[in-house]
């Protein structure tokens, strides 16, 4: 509904959706502290940006200096310097911003957890992320959205939630190993399986395929039943994780869906600065080919992986999105104050 002059200075969600919001974060810390990691916070604002060809930060010009800073698409780079230094397994719940990100499921800024865990595997991220999720649903399972449901409008069987391989994910475009098709068969596939048509013909970029048919023909249904954990995407969508040692085309790397919605990235991350920095690279090129423009890279996490990353993974969740399944919405205006219309 679009807001009038008279109302604009509402919030769009309900009052009870804030106290939902509250005992989120509650929960979360509650997870986070019982493991031991250790809440930090490190700037929204820095000279440092992670590459990333698909995601736009906001450049912000500093007054009388003429340098860009630019404000965070996540806290990776600076937690990254806190493990080099010596802070040991951490968490941090903060904003994030991202241009050109708005939508049912999207704003331009909005609220991240973000953690590491020192000597940790992905798989055992992939746990803890389950944990997470189900402390959070149990913790705020009383909490009352309307008058004939509770928050939590989403119910877990004692069953794991499901993991499923990248390379398994494409069987209803009749694939069963989806990385091992060419680029010319990619463009067929999605001509005939998305809305795009025979613009196919027009997209050379393989992984800009393999996102269409991935939007398309697979996140709908994913984690509508059953939460499920997609993993082991190709090295190429995957900048600052490991090469997976059980197949070298893709990397040690997961997303979690629920409802058909995604709700964390998770790596088992990158260490060796020079890879990171072949890597920064090739996204550059990505975005000149994308008619972006360059970014700078993150120079001081560069620093701090010269100095020594400890072995570790880490996971990013998105706590709106979260919290818009608990709460049964599809609209992440219904579980914000104030998205960007009304900021």
């Amino acid at each position: 509904m679009t807001a009038t002059a008279d109302d604009d200075w509402k919030p769009t969600c309900t009052l009870q959706a804030l106290h939902l919001r509250s005992a989120v974060l509650n929960s979360i810390r509650s997870l986070f502290h019982s493991r031991g990691y250790l809440e930090v916070e490190t700037p929204l604002l820095s000279h440092d940006i992670v590459v990333d060809a698909h995601l736009e930060p906001f450049c912000v010009r500093m007054s009388g200096t003429g340098s860009d800073l630019y404000l965070q698409t996540s806290p990776e780079a600076g937690m990254k310097r806190l493990l080099a230094a010596g802070a040991g397994s951490i968490f941090q719940i903060t904003r994030s911003f991202r241009q050109d990100e708005s939508g049912q499921r999207h704003n331009p800024e909005f609220s991240m957890l973000e953690w590491y865990g020192i000597g940790t595997t992905w798989h055992q991220q992939m746990q803890l992320t389950e944990d997470l999720v189900r402390q959070v649903q149990s913790d705020v399972s009383h909490i009352r959205m309307k008058s004939e449901s509770t928050a939590c409008s989403i119910a877990f069987s004692k069953q794991p939630f499901c993991r499923l391989p990248y390379t398994e994910a494409f069987c209803d475009v009749g694939e069963e190993d989806i990385l091992s098709v060419d680029t010319k068969h990619l463009q067929q596939l999605v001509e005939t399986h998305t809305s795009i048509g025979t613009r196919s013909t027009d997209i050379h970029d393989r992984d800009d395929l393999l996102n269409l048919l991935l939007a398309e023909c697979v996140e709908p249904d994913l984690g509508s039943q059953h939460p499920v954990f997609l993993h082991s995407y190709p090295i190429s969508q995957a900048a600052l994780a490991e090469q997976n040692p059980d197949d070298a085309r893709t990397a040690c790397r997961f997303e979690l869906y629920m409802r058909g919605l995604e709700i964390c990235n998770g790596y088992q991350e990158l260490t060796d600065v020079r890879e990171l920095k072949l890597r920064d690279a090739a996204q550059n090129r990505r975005r000149t080919q994308q008619q972006s423009h360059q970014l700078p890279g993150a120079t001081r996490l560069n620093s701090a992986m010269s100095a020594g990353l400890p072995p570790c993974s880490g996971v990013a969740l998105g706590i709106d999105r979260l919290i818009m399944v608990l709460s049964g919405t599809t609209n992440i205006r219904d579980v914000i104050p104030f998205p960007i219309d009304r900021a």
